[in-house]
């Protein structure tokens, strides 16, 4: 029997109350290049990113909050979208030097926020560099490493993911002005991506990945 898990509809109630707050969608909007300013969202295209090659989509329905104790299994790696923790991952800019794990982070991107995540065996030095001033103090952004990614570098935002093998793929920047706080595809763009208290989510200490399989207890991606 899976153990009891807390059963709140996303998009009916939020369980932490910065939930209703944050900064507003599409301010200091972070470097970009290539073109990029072309791809953001408007009324006329809700979603630029059908215009960026790679790209992949994946429409999530009703999702839940998890206990914290519990995995959700993921259908992708990295994860973007479906059943998350009830505390989100701190991603005003934050640049995470470990891994953290998914299900906090899946609650980052519901707020709006793209996370760029890299295979730490792959991207070092001056490559890891280039892709923390993308993140670095720009609200809706984080960055962390993946173990085991099997592409160096990738972005998540809700529902859609870039994986690339260059930090200077100029595609990296359009998916970011695509995506970020988009209204159109995030369940809660502007939701709060600021510190919350550090018994939920501590960003000098977040809590880990787990890179093991997952297990028969695991939590379906979506559904109750």
């Amino acid at each position: 029997m899976r153990a009891p898990r807390l059963l709140v509809p996303i998009a009916a109630a939020c369980l932490l109350t910065a939930c209703a707050s944050g900064t507003p969608a599409g301010s200091a909007a972070p470097p970009t290049s290539g073109g990029a300013a072309a791809f953001a969202p408007t009324d006329a295209e809700h979603d630029p990113t059908t215009r960026i090659p790679g790209v992949l989509a994946v429409e999530y329905g009703e999702v839940e909050h998890v206990l914290a104790t519990r995995r959700v299994a993921y259908d992708h790696a990295p994860p973007l979208g479906g059943n998350h923790d009830p505390s989100w991952a701190q991603c005003d800019g934050v640049v995470y030097d470990v891994a953290v794990r998914s299900e906090n982070l899946v609650h980052s991107m519901e707020h709006g926020a793209v996370w760029i995540s890299y295979n730490p065996d792959q991207v070092t030095g001056a490559a890891r560099d280039a892709l923390a001033r993308r993140v670095t103090d720009q609200p809706y952004m984080v960055m962390s490493p993946y173990p085991g990614q099997d592409e160096p570098v990738s972005v998540q935002a809700w529902g859609r993911q870039l994986k690339v093998d260059s930090v200077d793929d100029p595609r990296i920047d359009r998916f970011t002005t695509a995506t970020r706080t988009n209204p159109y595809l995030s369940p809660e763009p502007g939701a709060s991506c600021g510190a919350i208290d550090p018994r939920l989510f501590d960003v000098d200490n977040p809590r880990p990945f787990d890179p093991a399989p997952y297990g028969p207890d695991a939590i379906p991606v979506t559904g109750s």
